[in-house]
């Protein structure tokens, strides 16, 4: 019998080998090494906003724990997952300092349209229509934990010192761990076809906007106007 969260999963297989394939474009990059602080940046714009968006999901899902039966379950997981998250932007902005980059860059910075697509749907849906739609986000970021060894390999590719990577490194190892949380808490949820609809369509979403900004970087170092 599949369940919600087989169905999700099967929803993000299908979308992994174009995400994949945009991956290892980036990484294949003649320019690796000037490109890899400005993934850095990219992913500090995305993750500094994991926390807000899942206290603003956590805010949504208490104020409406009377509308079904999925609010109250909901607020308990993202009780707990913001505690987890927090503090991972300040492990990017420590990376960034390990190759030489002053993390003050990103207060100048401004993050694309790409960027802001990404992260900013959640925004609406969470808000305008049920904040059951983060988790569709949730599961498209932590269905795909960096393989192991990944961090040393772009060490060697790059010759930025180890505690460049460290943010990688970790995630190698959290990610599975909080992904399995996921998908257990995922087929506890009473959740109906309409709930599984927008987490799917949010999931989906936040996997092709993902590869949308990762050859949005790839393109920028490409052109040769990094």
């Amino acid at each position: 019998m599949q369940t919600p969260g087989h169905r999700l999963r099967a929803k993000l297989e299908l979308a992994q080998p174009t995400l994949a394939e945009a991956a290892q474009r980036l990484w294949g990059s003649p320019s690796v090494r000037e490109l890899y602080p400005a993934y850095l940046c990219t992913m500090h714009m995305i993750v500094r906003a994991a926390v807000p968006l899942m206290r603003a999901a956590l805010g949504q899902a208490r104020a409406r724990e009377g509308d079904d039966g999925v609010m109250e379950s909901l607020a308990v997981y993202l009780e707990r997952h913001v505690q987890e998250e927090l503090g991972h932007d300040g492990w990017l902005e420590e990376d960034l300092r390990a190759t030489g980059t002053d993390p003050r860059v990103l207060e100048q910075m401004v993050p694309s349209p790409r960027i802001a697509t990404l992260v900013g749907a959640q925004y609406y849906w969470l808000h305008h229509h049920h904040p059951v739609a983060l988790l569709g986000h949730i599961a498209a970021i932590e269905s795909y934990p960096p393989p192991v060894g990944f961090a040393e390999r772009l060490c060697t590719m790059t010759g930025y010192p180890p505690s460049a990577f460290r943010t990688i490194a970790r995630h190698a190892v959290l990610d599975i761990r909080h992904r399995r949380e996921f998908y257990e808490m995922i087929d506890e949820l009473p959740l109906e076809r309409e709930h599984e609809k927008v987490i799917g369509l949010s999931a989906l979403h936040t996997v092709q906007a993902g590869v949308d900004v990762l050859l949005e970087l790839h393109e920028r170092f490409t052109q040769g106007s990094a």
